[in-house]
């Protein structure tokens, strides 16, 4: 059978109907660019923020119409509330689709996407975040989970990284998610966690080159259209930075607050200051920083070798005045076993390292369960 075509999809979704039912969606430009990717096709419509919530046929009507393409084995489509796509003004909020309301911390509501939804079944939303990548932010993320499940916590983990996601390769999953009743999507599982990454949906090898709007939209469908069931905490390896996907999960996601991983080094260290400040700005606690790579130690002799320096998380934890959650060596079987797919809190539960990270996870469940996290505020959707 042959590809499918950026064209065919285009000429099909030139046969649906635009929100003034006078054009379609094509002639009015309210289609993204098109992905696709193993024959499955990825776009988000623009449509005014204010009628999102009755514009959901619209989106199902595209789906549709992509999906009797022949060659399509599937298809994400999502909608993409755009300000200045809006003629009327905003005033009562929206219904929100699943979930519960997470009111604002203080002040007056101020636009639909005031209010963030929460994930049905799911009790915190833990972000693991960094300033800059190569800093092994996705390694800590998918060990901390880990250690939050040896806690005996029911745990899922997000890679909200829709460029560079690790945690398929990192968690050893391969394979496509399946679909329940042809909407929720069934998140993967291995050493029982339960996991979302676009690396699922897309090949390893495969460049993704979404704008800013697609990439917010995938995120938020990757977390609220995603069977995740009863979780205690759900994990989100945030991609390194203070960008797109930072933002949309401060902005519409009740986060119960963030972890921060830098080395030591005072290079990376600006750059983790940087990721606290984005996350102050938009309150939401800062539950401790982790310091990574804090020393290595050689495999032969054991020795301990400061080659990053150390100690400059723990000092800068202290400046700011958020807690210091400890230091996680930089060893040969930390790599090794990533590496294979076989994180080292389930392969070697019971080794010093493994002891570190569940300290860790214990921490920052302390913090969460006890209620020391500050609301979340409600921001306007851009």
């Amino acid at each position: 059978m042959p590809d499918v075509t950026k064209d065919q999809v285009l000429a099909a979704l030139g046969k649906v109907r635009s929100p003034d039912l006078e054009s379609d969606l094509i002639s009015r430009g309210l289609v993204s660019d098109v992905f696709i990717s193993d024959s499955k096709v990825y776009f988000s419509i623009t449509v005014p923020a204010e009628k999102a919530q009755e514009l959901e046929p619209l989106r199902l009507a595209a789906e549709k119409a992509v999906t009797a393409v022949p060659g399509v084995k599937g298809a994400l489509v999502t909608l993409t509330a755009d300000r200045k796509a809006s003629s009327a003004p905003q005033s009562a909020p929206a219904p929100q689709p699943h979930g519960h309301s997470h009111a604002p911390a203080g002040g007056q509501p101020r636009g639909p996407a005031n209010v963030k939804a929460g994930v049905p079944g799911v009790g915190a939303i833990i972000a693991v975040a960094s300033g800059k990548g190569g800093v092994g932010k996705s390694t800590t993320a998918v060990n901390f989970a880990l250690a939050l499940h040896a806690n005996g916590l029911r745990v899922g983990i997000l890679d909200a990284d829709i460029y560079g996601p690790s945690v398929p390769r990192l968690l050893k999953i391969s394979g496509r998610p399946e679909q329940i009743d042809g909407r929720l999507i069934k998140p993967k599982e291995n050493y029982g966690l339960k996991a979302m990454s676009m690396g699922f949906l897309v090949d390893e090898e495969t460049a993704m080159i979404w704008r800013g709007p697609m990439v917010q939209s995938a995120l938020l469908q990757m977390l609220r259209e995603v069977a995740w069931g009863d979780l205690d905490v759900l994990v989100v390896d945030m991609p390194p930075g203070t960008g797109d996907v930072q933002l949309t999960m401060a902005q519409q996601v009740p986060l119960a607050g963030a972890v921060i991983v830098s080395t030591p080094q005072d290079l990376a260290l600006i750059d983790a200051r940087k990721a606290v400040t984005m996350f102050g700005k938009v309150e939401i606690p800062i539950l401790g920083i982790v310091e990574n790579m804090s020393y290595f130690l050689a495999p032969d002799t054991g020795k301990r070798y400061d080659i990053f320096g150390h100690g400059g998380a723990r000092a800068e934890a202290e400046r700011i005045g958020v807690p210091f959650l400890g230091e996680v060596p930089l060893t040969m079987d930390i790599r090794e076993r990533s590496d294979l797919g076989t994180p080292i809190v389930h392969a070697d539960p019971h080794s010093e390292i493994s002891a570190i990270y569940r300290d860790i996870a214990a921490n920052v469940w302390s913090q969460v369960s006890q209620g020391t996290r500050r609301k979340a505020p409600s921001i306007v959707f851009e």
